[in-house]
This record gives structure tokens, C-alpha cells and sequence, in this order.
């Protein structure tokens, strides 16, 4: 079956970003201090779902700069990298790009899944996030983090707080109680003065760790 086209409408620049930057530096002292430091960069998208998730998928639980290297190795052996394509590749070499096999097996079946319902792209699109969730969570190798990081990268929905994330409780920890432990409780109720705008503060925090911007 011919992969479904999985680029997205939604613009490089979220349309919200300058109002989001304004509420967070009012309501937040930490935000206030930070956002301005990183200038004009912002949160973009790749325009591609599936290059989204797949890259999510090579960075579970491991460093950024790790992913990034078998990321780059794995994306450079199809000629062109989409569902379709990763479907023919050979395990081996899947394997010696530096993927676990857990990590293969979830490739393939996520590339299963949009080479025989690509089409499913377009309905996120109109989806709230909880239902997004649910369904990605029901692709093998997808946790809630993997889709949340889709929400935030893919669609770039507004108010996604990844409490799952090593970065996000690290910078928080950093940032507004002096490096001390933060349990998840911790974290929401520092959130609770972003919302509705919890995936930019969440990208800010992520800066505050690594000015580079991180990509999914």
C-alpha cells in the first residue's frame, strides 16, 4: 500500500508563541527572567508525523546527543525516509545504526501503522489531545511521553505538560527549588501558572538545560 502524505497544515511558527511569551513572563517570575534570554527561537515543527515519531521513538531513554547520533545514521538508510521505505530496510543494518531491538521492532510496527492507515494524520488534527494520546498509545513502542512529545512537536498543541520528562522535572528542580527533588506533585503546581500555555514554559525549561533547541 502507497504511504498517505504525512505533512501537516500547521504553520512553522505556532500562532500563539508571542501571547504564550507575555502570559508566562506576567505570571511566572522564573519565565520572566528566562524567555528573554532566548531571543527570537521557538518551538517549530518538521511538517512530518511520522519523522516525528519515529525520531521519539529512537530517544527513549537515552541522552539528546545519543539520539541524535543513531538518529542520524539510522535516517540515512533508506533513500528516502518514510513508512514505506523503513519497512524494506534489513534489521541488521537497523541494528548497527545503534537501535536496540525493542527499538526495531517498534519502528517497524509504527511504520506498519502509517503505511496502512496514513490517513489518520489528518483526523489528529481536529482531535483533543487525551483522545490523541489514546490512540497513539495504542501503537506498540508509545508511551504517553512519545505522544506527548508528538503533541507538542508534531502539532504543537499549547498547553502539553510531559510530566514523564527527565528534562522538564530536572529544569524545574533547577529553576524554582534550587536543585532540589521534585516529585510530580511538585511540578504541577508550579505549572499551574502556565497554563494554558504549559508546552512553551515546557520548551523554556528544556532551554534553560540546553539553549539548543530540541526537535522531534
Amino acid at each position: 500500500m502507497t504511504t498517505a502524505k504525512t505533512t501537516s497544515t500547521v504553520p512553522a511558527r505556532p500562532p500563539y508563541w508571542d501571547e504564550a511569551r507575555k502570559h508566562l513572563m506576567k505570571k511566572d517570575r522564573v519565565m520572566k527572567r528566562l524567555i528573554p534570554q532566548f531571543g527570537d527561537i521557538c518551538l517549530q515543527t518538521r511538517g512530518d508525523a511520522f519523522v516525528t515519531l519515529a525520531r521519539s521513538i529512537v530517544g527513549q531513554q537515552i541522552s539528546v546527543k545519543a539520539a541524535q547520533t543513531v538518529w542520524d545514521r539510522f535516517v540515512q538508510l533508506p533513500k528516502k525516509f518514510a513508512a514505506d521505505n523503513v519497512l524494506k530496510l534489513k534489521v541488521d543494518d537497523m541494528r548497527a545504526a545503534g537501535l536496540s531491538a525493542r527499538k526495531v521492532e517498534y519502528l517497524v510496527d509504527l511504520a506498519l501503522h502509517f503505511d496502512h492507515r496514513g490517513s489518520r494524520v489528518t483526523a489528529w488534527e481536529t482531535m483533543d489531545d487525551e483522545a490523541i494520546i489514546t490512540e497513539l498509545t495504542g501503537i506498540r513502542g508509545i508511551g504517553r511521553w512519545t505522544a506527548e512529545m508528538f503533541l507538542i512537536f508534531h502539532l504543537m498543541r499549547p498547553n502539553v505538560l510531559p510530566l514523564d520528562d527527565v528534562g522538564l522535572i530536572k529544569g524545574i528542580s533547577k529553576s524554582y527549588f534550587s536543585g532540589d527533588v521534585v516529585s510530580r506533585s511538585d511540578a504541577r503546581e508550579v505549572a499551574a501558572a502556565w497554563a494554558p500555555f504549559c508546552s512553551v514554559a515546557t520548551w523554556y525549561i528544556w532551554r534553560s538545560l540546553d539553549p539548543l533547541p530540541v526537535e522531534y
